[in-house]
C-alpha cells in the first residue's frame, strides 16, 4: 500500500503549486519516509486528497521522475527509485551531500603527500613550483564505493592530516579554519575509468564514470582547492538550477 505523505500547500505563495508538491515529496524520499521500492500514491488519489488538479500533480510527479527519485514501469505503476546521490551544482562536497540525505559517509585515504604540479598550480593561479598537498580518497556509503576524490590543497592548508580526512569531509575541515570557497570554475563530464578506478569503484568492464573538476577560491580570490573527481555514474546525478533574471 502506498504511503500517504503529509503535504501542506500554500495557495497564497508565489511558488508554483506543482513545485511545492515536488519539493515536499522529494524531502519525504530524502528523509526515508518514502523508501526505495515503495509504491507511490496514485496520481488521481493524490490530486483528490490535496484538492489539486491532475495536471499539477502530474507535473510534480514528472519532475521527480526526471530527477531520478521515482520510477514508472508499465504494469507496475510508480515506485520510489533506488537511492542515488543527487548533488546540486553548487559549492558543496559529497560528504556534506550524503550527510544532508541522512547517510553516514565513509572515507579511505589512498594518498596523502606533498608534491609539486605545474598544471595544478596554474589552475589555482599559483607559481609553478608551489608545494601542494595531494590527496586521493575513496568515498563510500554503507560499505559501497561511490567516488574517487583527488584534491590538491595550496598553503596554508597543506598541514591537513590523513586522520582528519578519514573522519570528516574536506570542506568541513576547511570551514573549521574559517575558510569557505565562494567561487569556482567547474567542469562536468564522463569517461571510461582506468584499471585502478574500476577496481576501487567495483565497476563492470564497460561501466563509465561521471567526472567533475573544480578550481575553488575564497571571498578574496585566494585559492582553496583543486579537485578532480570521478563517480559511479549509476549512483550519482547532478541537479542544476538555472535562474534566468
Amino acid at each position: 500500500m502506498a504511503v500517504k505523505v503529509g503535504v501542506t500547500i500554500d495557495r497564497s505563495s508565489p511558488v508554483p503549486l506543482y513545485h511545492q508538491l515536488a519539493e515536499q515529496l522529494t524531502n519525504a524520499i530524502a528523509t526515508g519516509q518514502l523508501r526505495p521500492g515503495d509504491p507511490f500514491e496514485n496520481e488521481i488519489a493524490l490530486a483528490e486528497r490535496l484538492n489539486l488538479s491532475r495536471p499539477t500533480v502530474r507535473r510534480a510527479i514528472l519532475e521527480l521522475v526526471n530527477r531520478g527519485f521515482l520510477v514508472r514501469r508499465r504494469g507496475l505503476g510508480t515506485t520510489v527509485a533506488n537511492r542515488k546521490v543527487h548533488r546540486r551544482a553548487e559549492l558543496t562536497s559529497l560528504y556534506d551531500d550524503l550527510r544532508r540525505d541522512g547517510v553516514q559517509p565513509e572515507t579511505a585515504v589512498l594518498q596523502h603527500e606533498l608534491k609539486r604540479d605545474e598544471y595544478i598550480a596554474g589552475m589555482l593561479d599559483l607559481p609553478a613550483d608551489t608545494e601542494l598537498l595531494a590527496i586521493v580518497r575513496l568515498r563510500l556509503a554503507g560499505g559501497r564505493p561511490l567516488a574517487i576524490l583527488r584534491n590538491w590543497l595550496p598553503p596554508p592548508y597543506t598541514d591537513i592530516n590523513k586522520a582528519d580526512l578519514e573522519e570528516a569531509g574536506l570542506y568541513a575541515l576547511l570551514r573549521k579554519r574559517g575558510v569557505r570557497p565562494v567561487v569556482a570554475h567547474q567542469s562536468i563530464g564522463a569517461r571510461m575509468p582506468d584499471a585502478a578506478e574500476r577496481r576501487h569503484l567495483e565497476l563492470r568492464p564497460a561501466g563509465p564514470v561521471l567526472t567533475m573538476t573544480r578550481s575553488a577560491f575564497d571571498v578574496v580570490g585566494a585559492p582553496v582547492e583543486y579537485g578532480d573527481h570521478c563517480y559511479r555514474a549509476q549512483d550519482y546525478s547532478i541537479d542544476v538550477m538555472i535562474d534566468q533574471r
